[in-house]
């Protein structure tokens, strides 16, 4: 007998079709993620990485260029398996706008290749291994420029063990080769982390690779005495360690300007370099919108030291600052600082031309940016300095000429596009310029109402969701908020009136007073004879 359909209730059906909606639209978003972008990217640098420590090095009669048996070739590729995974783990945790950004990934992986390729090389030809010491030094320095001092460290830990595993069998045991190239690699390595936070000096690498030189020889000449190295060989083996080390903090120095275009960052040099007023965009700005130069200035005042109240970057802050306003460039006369007293513009406008005026400014500046070739960590703040804000005096405007049979205005149109703030540095850019601005239209300032200003706008700027891209905390929030209340109460501090001079008469040529008529004794006299 045939058996019977089952039969399926119209409900059910409707279940099971969105099931298979929902899970196409997760493969669909896996497929068009960056996921897979990144495995690639990932298998990539693991068949590198392989085919560099699978060759060994002179040692025992063994040429130069002689591989690994291929059970030893399968041994390094699982073990550069767990290393890679451990580092794609690490990248995941600390900074995963590494893995969204496929050219960032592909800089770091670069790196450590081009790194384990001249460890390698050097092993090879000249079995020089304290030449990995160099590279690890190098990994570290550029990662801490690049990120952060914590990102750096955990990355050049991951390197350090690929570079040992490079450079193992060259001239010596290689479980000795491994354990004293790892620790002397580190030595160098961890003080370059520590000590370059900043680099606001052209001589700050080399100070800091020097302190690390010192580190790496007497960790070398530690490890060469425990190896029974002594005399001469345990001096040189130590020194060239440690020139290594010098040498390469004064490399990198004259390739940064190269690095900060391959990682897309700007160091604090390059940063101190914009924020000079000899720039052709700050000039230009000074020229065109004085009083945005201005307002600038003073908000990069301002937004320094809130920033450094929080631990966050001061310095970037302050340049940020100055060119956060730049699009104004292109229609000056229509922004409030910039009209010096006259008829505002925007009375023959209507408000939803005004507001297209208004927010047009960003996106002028983000062009004006691009076209002087502005570092990304600044254009940052042209982007973000208003969020999705609401711009509040054409809205009420355009709320009271709304007639009885036009559309409802809606809020929507009246909002700058975006995006939000990211960064704690460009949040507080924001607050800078929004809380500055209403200081200024303020008459009769005193601190207390100073204090009662920063504190609504701050308030209001939070609820409205302007942070909620970026991991400020409420507690640094209640620290920007005190330090932008004594630097506005700084500035805009009372001033006692100057005392009238009094009135002194002439002396003839003889020498003899003349009684002049005061101001107020001409005016009597004026009445009365009127």
């Amino acid at each position: 007998m045939a058996r019977k359909k089952k039969k399926i209730s119209s409900r059910r059906r409707q279940v099971r079709d969105n099931l298979s909606a929902e899970r196409l639209g997760r493969l669909d978003r896996l497929v068009n993620s960056r996921l897979p972008t990144g495995i690639l990217m990932l298998l990539m640098f693991m068949a590198a990485a392989t085919a560099l420590l699978s060759v060994l090095p002179p040692a025992e009669g063994a040429y130069a260029g002689q591989w690994r048996p291929y059970g030893d070739i399968a041994a390094v590729a699982l073990l550069v398996l767990f290393i890679s995974l451990g580092m794609a783990v690490y990248v995941h945790h600390f900074r995963p706008q590494i893995l969204s950004r496929p050219r960032r990934a592909m800089a770091l992986a670069g790196l450590f290749v081009v790194l384990l390729g001249i460890t390698k090389v050097g092993a090879l030809y000249h079995q020089e291994t304290y030449l990995a010491t160099g590279m690890a030094v190098a990994c570290a320095i550029i990662l801490t420029v690049a990120y952060d001092q914590r990102f750096a460290l955990g990355m050049a830990v991951f390197y350090s063990v690929l570079a040992s595993l490079a450079i193992s069998g060259a001239g010596k045991p290689a479980r000795m080769a491994t354990v004293t190239q790892w620790l002397t690699m580190m030595a160098g390595a961890v003080p370059c982390c520590f000590a370059l936070r900043e680099i606001r000096t052209r001589m700050k690498l080399i100070e800091v690779a020097t302190v690390a030189s010192v580190v790496v020889f007497v960790t070398a000449a530690a490890l060469g005495w425990l190896e029974r190295q002594i005399g001469l060989d345990l001096l040189w083996n130590a020194g060239k360690a440690a020139l290594i080390t010098l040498a390469v903090g004064v490399v990198i120095q004259s390739f940064l300007p190269i690095i900060e275009k391959v990682f897309r960052i700007a160091t604090s040099m390059t940063l101190l370099d914009y924020s000079d007023a000899n720039q052709p965009l700050l000039r230009k700005l000074a020229m065109t919108a004085p009083g945005t130069f201005s307002h600038s200035l003073l908000i990069g005042s301002i937004a320094e030291s809130a920033a450094e109240a929080i631990g966050a970057n001061g310095l970037l802050c302050r340049v940020g600052a100055y060119y956060h306003d730049i699009g104004k460039i292109n229609k000056p006369a229509y922004f409030g600082e910039n009209q010096m007293g006259s008829a505002s513009r925007h009375e023959q406008l209507s408000p939803a031309m005004s507001q297209l005026v208004i927010v047009g400014h960003v996106k002028d500046g983000i062009e004006i940016a691009r076209e002087y070739g502005l570092p990304a960590v600044l254009r940052q703040f042209i982007e973000t300095h208003h969020g999705t804000t609401l711009i509040e005096y054409f809205y009420n405007e355009a709320l009271k000429k709304q007639g009885d049979k036009d559309a409802p205005v809606s809020e929507m149109d009246f909002r700058y596009p975006g995006p939000k703030p990211r960064t704690k540095e460009a949040a507080i850019v924001m607050l800078a310029d929004t809380i500055e601005s209403a200081v200024r239209s303020t008459t009769e300032l005193t601190p207390t109402r100073i204090e009662v200003i920063v504190h609504n706008m701050v308030m209001k700027r939070l609820q409205d969701g302007q942070f909620d891209e970026c991991d400020l905390t409420l507690r640094e929030l209640s620290q920007i908020e005190s330090s932008m209340a004594k630097s506005l109460a700084a500035h805009y501090h009372g001033r006692v009136a100057y005392p009238k001079s009094p009135d002194k008469p002439p002396e003839k040529d003889k020498g003899e007073p003349v009684a002049v008529p005061t101001v107020k004794k001409a005016a009597e006299d004026d009445r009365d004879d009127g």
